[in-house]
């Protein structure tokens, strides 16, 4: 997906990022996890209310190593070796790595990315010069890592429900009201905040976009933080509930076009979260297939039954394919973004449809497999020595991050019903099918049947009252992914080597003949291949 010179280049640095997350980064996580949780210094030692984030040394060293990488600033700015900018593939990729060892610093990454690209695209010059370069930071300047503040209590997903006031004075506004869940509150330089302007219609469309630079408005007194968040998992991420008493904030794009711009951006943070959990996925399965590789029971090696086999083979499959299928939206990314040539509008309403169906087939395997790979351990899967419960801890918000089951299966219906993103979605599969070369088992056939089916069922979903097309949201959802990933392992499977074909006859197997005999010969068949 890379230029040959951009890969080259890559390939080495993503090696020794990949050594890092391996080693330290890993080590440092599971301290934040267990003993160096960010905490709230509410206070100073006079009584003087400071509203400060106290974070561990080896977080703040991954901070740096990671920001240091281009994670987020080779996406806009130029690569010194190469002289030109980067790409989210190769910014996705270092992600992929992160997600191994702390997904839960990856959330701050992500926040940083969607406020890089949000100053970048629509704030004034005067914006951009001032805060821009710190954001994007690689170590030549202070960095300011970012945050967007949407969610407020009486709304939540419901963003039109919003109240947070600002008022102009002078050249800026005074922003007023409560964040509810403000993630990276305390560690960011600068905060994306939407904020109703007096006078602004009701709901999503009277909602503009203001830059809350952190540290001035903290020392000021203009906003405080009244808790953090005591989560289940991803620990490492400073999540609290911020009030704003007048902060000082500037307006990023058009007045009660904000909510307009965080869409995007949410599009962005929706492919990172998937991206974490290919990441989490991926650990998992490598935890599961060390342990049973070395794990004796009953006179054999785990791996000797077939049982294990078919979980190992099938784990591995999904996950590859999975991965493959996410960074092909990814490759589009950039065009549908803005940093390469714009894309068609019926491209970006695919883009649209592709991150909502796979965000949520994402998320929802990484818990998936952090269960299977507790499994795979017994007991020891359940004890905290082992990085398997952190992983069923650090998956389990990627569900709700950025938009859950519900949520993006509403997205689903919108596109169909207003852009016949089915129509588009239908297309674009048959015609990656009918440029196969070669289909000896059929699979090209089966998955055209498929889609004439699901057809069938979209025209049968519209003709439904409103209320009644959600109830099928979700399920259409998950269709439509086991289409796309499936079209996804055909592709792979003309064009790789036989480990590939061989990745690719499990996937394929699993999903659509799973309850068919003829699944367990092939997993056999091929587990020693695929798992190695």
């Amino acid at each position: 997906m890379l230029p040959a010179d951009f890969y080259e280049w890559a390939n080495e640095e993503l090696h020794e990022f990949g050594r890092k997350c391996a080693n330290e980064i890993d080590e440092r996580a599971v301290h934040t996890d267990r003993e160096g949780q960010p905490k709230l210094i509410r206070y100073d030692k006079m009584g003087n209310e400071v509203s400060k984030v106290w974070l561990n040394e080896g977080y703040k060293k991954t901070v740096e190593e990671t920001y240091h990488a281009g994670i987020v600033g080779y996406v806009h700015k130029d690569i010194p070796k190469l002289g030109n900018k980067g790409n989210y593939v190769y910014s996705f990729a270092q992600g992929y790595l992160l997600s191994h060892a702390e997904p839960g610093f990856y959330c701050p990454v992500t926040l940083s990315m969607a406020t890089a690209y949000l100053i970048d695209h629509y704030a004034s010059e005067t914006l951009k010069e001032k805060f821009l370069p710190h954001v994007l930071s690689t170590g030549d300047v202070e960095l300011f890592e970012g945050a967007t503040f949407l969610t407020e209590r009486q709304g939540g997903s419901d963003v039109g429900a919003n109240e947070v006031k600002a008022v102009k004075e002078n050249d800026y506004y005074r922003i007023t009201g409560e964040k509810y869940f403000a993630s990276n509150s305390g560690a960011c330089g600068v905060a994306m905040v939407l904020a109703r302007l007096d006078g602004a219609p009701a709901g999503t469309k009277g909602l503009s976009l203001f830059l809350v630079p952190w540290e001035e408005n903290r020392e000021n007194g203009a906003l405080r933080i009244r808790r953090l968040k005591d989560k289940l998992g991803v620990r490492a991420v400073p999540s609290a509930e911020v009030e704003f008493e007048g902060a000082k904030g500037y307006l990023v794009g058009e007045e009660n076009k904000g909510f307009f711009y965080m869409i995007e951006a949410l599009n962005l943070s929706r492919v990172a979260n998937a991206i974490a959990s290919l990441g989490i996925m991926r650990r998992a399965y490598l935890e599961a297939k060390k342990y049973a590789k070395n794990r004796n029971a009953f006179g054999n090696k785990l791996t000797n039954y077939p049982m294990v086999q078919a979980t190992l083979a099938e784990m591995v499959a999904k996950q590859e394919i999975e991965t493959n299928t996410v960074f092909e939206v990814v490759r589009i990314m950039d065009s549908v973004m803005g940093l390469e040539e714009k894309a068609s509008k019926q491209e970006q309403i695919l883009f649209r449809l592709y991150v909502a169906i796979m965000k949520k087939e994402t998320a929802e395997q990484a818990i998936h497999f952090a269960h299977e790979s507790i499994e795979m351990h017994g007991g020891n899967g359940y004890i905290e020595d082992f990085v398997t419960p952190r992983l069923l801890r650090d998956a389990q918000v990627l569900t709700v991050w950025e938009g859950t089951a519900n949520i993006l299966g509403l997205e689903v219906l919108r596109l169909i019903g207003k852009y016949s993103a089915d129509e588009l979605f239908f297309n674009e599969m048959e015609t990656k099918l009918s440029a196969v070369q070669s289909d000896k088992n059929g699979w090209v056939q089966l998955l055209e049947s498929e889609i004439s089916k699901l057809k069938e069922r979209v025209k049968d979903i519209r003709k439904l009252p409103n209320d009644l097309q959600t109830y099928h949201s979700k399920d259409l959802a998950k269709r439509m992914a086991d289409i796309f990933e499936s079209v996804i392992a055909i592709e792979s499977s003309t064009k790789g080597d036989k480990r590939q074909k061989a990745i690719s006859e499990v996937y394929l197997h699993s999903v659509w003949k799973k309850d068919e005999f003829e699944l367990s010969p092939v997993v056999l068949e091929n587990f020693e291949l695929v798992v190695g």
